[in-house]
């Protein structure tokens, strides 16, 4: 070996030695000293408090704080002055580890490098006056000369937490800070202007309740990782450096700023994840929040930053900013997901600055919020939610899709569409009642196209539809409609005045006013609209709601119609330029100036309809005027007659009709339901083969003509009585002979009616031109008194009236 490599080993093991019989001496000196340590520890110790600290007893720790000499202080308690008023403790720990200068020992100086916490609680008190036990800790006075070394605070330039509770409970600010410090180092480097740390830190936090009745974020989470924080003396600032803390089992960048020259401490805290499930940041908030945003969620994890600012003191919540970046996501909300989900949210509690930051002063906005909500497109620029304590959503919903779509949407208990596509642009404001949108009101266009829609409650189907929707603050205009229902084609236009208010309010008092126009109208293919509505599916579920709210409105509210229709069909009727108003209720229809022109004639009507199950009820007045008879019998089926049909008629009806009846939901006259009164007068009349009067004139008339009998006036009236139709005492005077009638014609069994027939030829009659000898000829002669009666086999019988006198 060279020598020069003697001599250094020689030299490093006497140095080695020199430092081993240091310890050794400091650690003896320690332990010889360890009372008038003690009270030099404390006495440093107390430089820097207002108040007092405790320390049971101390004992040197040897080799753990080599080379220096480490001390374990036991039972340490710190209180402040004013503790018997409040009784909260700042420091009680069962061991206070405090590593000290070994050289300073021997010159009676204790210069503390490192302290240790263990198995401790700190608790930070503030009562509700403002008061906190933090005041133990003396400020340093910067009008003042820096004091003397040997003065000056104590300094320490590592520290260490083990099992550590702290609590910060500020009672006037409603603020609640608890964390259970699991481990935590640190190191501190001071300079002129303040001091640096890198501290390590695993800890839970079991309250961060910036507002105890609102309650705790993180609570009951783990962090864990490093900070980086910078204190300036001058400013009173405190710094910590952005850096990845772990909360949970999420990764966050955190970075924040405290103002400590502050009478209450003023914080600002940057939080970032960039990827993020939304339960797991929904699960860090205060529950007063959580609660709210749990009624949402996202498959994909998104990229959400957060400040929160405020103040130690009093005045509520710390101001929050949220926003959150979402894209291509599948969004869950109450009773829907919306799916290729894109926008940008931010959330601010402090929406109009100096209204405080609370509930009602809050916002939620989404920007160029993108989606698909049961395979439909949409999007909304902006959309907003205000006031989170009453909520309140606006926006400009827009949207393009096949109609078809709707069905997933409302269900098919009331319409049910086919093909067809709609343009919707609406702009909306609703409240938000357990986060569904209610009462909205909407101003804007919808536009449907080519549409095939069942009405699915009246079993009325139309095809190739258009519509177009037209909303504005109050009132609803429906424009361009174009429906198609088999052969009928309707185009429409209608308005609604103070639509939406009464849609939630008051249906029944809806009145919507339609302006009806149709080249051809087959009523036959609206008869769902006289049926019993089809029964709703016992099973409720979400998505019905919306349909049955709107078929609630459709029954309820009340339908003006002015209708005009260049051909009516009904069965075998057909009437031409028609023109009607109609008032549709939930359960009748009012039927007023409704006319039409038919056989050559015209008809005006007024009356109703109630719908009652199956079966419906109608009052009708109507009049008819120069009608040709056979048409009309015929249009209407002779009116369930079976002996006397539009084939025995000619001639041009004049007619006031007064009835009441009952027809089906499939359009058919019940039986016997006619109740009313017809006074009609029949000019140019005739009756054509009318067998049952070509049975007797047979016999009795075998040289006149029967088969063509004509009535130069024929005018009567008749009483309807369901089966019965009473014939009042008319006189007919005809061109095969004179006949005075009265009685009742049966449409069953019952059928007595008297006929009082002079056999005398009128044919002789006619050259007479006084009216009154007419008259007074007229029943000259033979005169057979006859009674027609039901027969055996159903037809007609004329027999001779033997109880003439008793039939009068």
């Amino acid at each position: 070996m060279p020598k020069w490599s003697k001599i250094t080993l020689k030299v490093l093991g006497v140095l080695i030695g020199l430092v081993l019989v240091l310890y050794v001496a400091a650690a003896l000196y320690v332990n010889a000293n360890k009372k008038s340590l003690l009270a030099s520890v404390t006495a440093q110790l107390n430089k820097s408090l207002n108040g007092s600290i405790y320390i049971e007893t101390m004992d040197p720790t040897f080799l753990r704080g080599f080379p220096g000499v480490s001390l374990t202080l036991k039972n340490v308690v710190l209180k402040d002055s004013l503790w018997k008023n409040h009784k909260h403790t700042l420091l009680e720990a069962k061991d206070l580890e405090v590593a000290v200068n070994t050289l300073a020992l021997f010159t009676g100086t204790i210069e503390i490098k490192k302290i240790g916490i263990n198995n401790a609680s700190v608790y930070l008190y503030t009562d509700s006056l403002g008061y906190s036990n933090t005041s133990v800790f003396k400020k340093k006075d910067k009008s003042k000369p820096k004091p003397a070394d040997k003065d000056a605070p104590a300094q320490f330039g590592k520290f260490t937490l083990n099992n550590v509770n702290f609590v910060m409970d500020n009672q006037k600010g409603h603020k609640l800070f608890e964390f259970v410090v699991d481990d935590l180092k640190g190191d501190v480097d001071y300079s002129w202007s303040g001091w640096e740390a890198e501290i390590k830190l695993k800890t839970i936090a079991k309250s961060l309740a910036f507002n105890t009745r609102r309650g705790s974020f993180i609570k009951d989470k783990l962090l864990e990782g490093p900070f980086n924080i910078d204190y300036n003396d001058e400013s009173g600032v405190l710094t910590v450096a952005p850096n990845t803390l772990s909360i949970g089992s999420d990764p966050f960048i955190i970075g924040a700023k405290f103002d400590t020259s502050k009478e209450n401490t003023d914080f600002k805290i940057d939080i970032e994840a960039k990827d993020i499930q939304w339960r797991n940041a929904s699960a860090l908030l205060a529950p007063n929040i959580s609660s709210k945003l749990n009624m949402f969620n996202l498959d994909k994890p998104i990229h959400v930053n957060c400040t929160i600012a405020g103040n130690m003191g009093p005045g509520g919540e710390p101001a929050i900013h949220v926003k959150a970046l979402v894209a291509n996501n599948v969004l869950t909300i109450p009773g829907g997901v919306v799916k290729d989900c894109n926008f940008t949210g931010i959330f601010t509690n402090n929406f109009i600055n100096g209204k405080g930051m609370t509930d009602e002063n809050s916002a939620i906005k989404l920007f160029n919020f993108k989606g698909s909500y049961e395979e439909m497109p949409f999007s909304i620029d902006t959309a907003s939610i205000n006031n989170l304590d009453k909520p309140i959503a606006t926006g400009v919903f827009k949207s393009q899709f096949d109609i078809a779509k709707l069905n997933n949407v409302i269900g098919d208990n009331m319409l049910k569409f086919g093909k067809g596509t709609a343009n919707v642009k609406l702009a909306y404001r609703a409240d938000i009642v357990n986060f569904q949108l209610t009462k909205p009101f909407v101003t804007g266009l919808v536009d449907i196209k080519n549409a095939d829609v069942s009405y699915v409650p009246r079993r009325v189907n139309f095809k190739n539809t258009a519509i177009s929707l037209n909303f504005t603050d109050h009132d609803l205009f429906i424009k361009n409609i174009r429906l198609q229902s088999g052969k009928s084609v309707v185009f429409m236009d209608g308005s609604i005045r103070n639509f939406l208010n009464l849609y939630y309010t008051a249906p029944e008092k809806i009145l919507l006013n339609w302006q009806i126009k149709s080249p051809e109208l087959h009523l036959g293919e609206f008869l769902g609209f006289l049926g019993t509505r089809k029964p709703k599916a016992k099973k409720r579920t979400p998505k019905s709601n919306f349909s049955d709210n709107l078929n609630e409105v459709f029954e309820k509210s009340q339908v003006n119609m002015n209708i005009q229709v260049n051909k009516v069909y009904y069965n075998k009727f057909l009437a031409t330029n028609a023109n009607a108003d109609l008032l549709l209720s939930e359960n009748s229809i009012a039927i007023r100036n409704v006319s039409v022109k038919h056989a050559g004639g015209g008809l005006k009507l007024s009356g109703s309809v109630t719908q009652k199950g199956s079966v419906n009820k109608f009052v009708l007045n109507t009049n008819i005027s120069n009608v040709d008879i056979k048409n009309f019998f015929y249009s209407f089926d002779n009116f369930g007659m079976k002996s006397l049909t539009s084939k025995n008629l000619r001639g041009y009806l004049f007619s006031k009709v007064n009835m009441t009846g009952q027809i089906s939901d499939r359009g058919n006259l019940m039986p016997n339901s006619l109740y009313g009164s017809i006074v009609f007068d029949l000019k140019k009349g005739a009756l054509l083969n009318f067998e049952p009067v070509k049975s007797v004139g047979k016999f009795a008339f075998p040289f006149r003509d029967l088969d063509n009998i004509t009535f130069t006036n024929l005018n009567g009236k008749f009483d309807v009585r369901g089966q019965n139709i009473t014939i009042n005492p008319m006189q007919i005077n005809s061109s095969l002979l004179n006949m005075d009638i009265a009685g009742v014609y049966s449409l069953n069994k019952g059928t007595n009616i008297a006929l009082d027939v002079p056999l005398r030829n009128p044919k002789k009659d006619e050259e007479i031109t006084d009216k009154q000898e007419r008259k007074d000829r007229r029943m000259k002669g033979i005169v057979l008194h006859l009674l027609a009666t039901d027969g055996e086999d159903g037809k007609i019988k004329i027999k001779l009236n033997k109880n003439r006198d008793k039939t009068k």
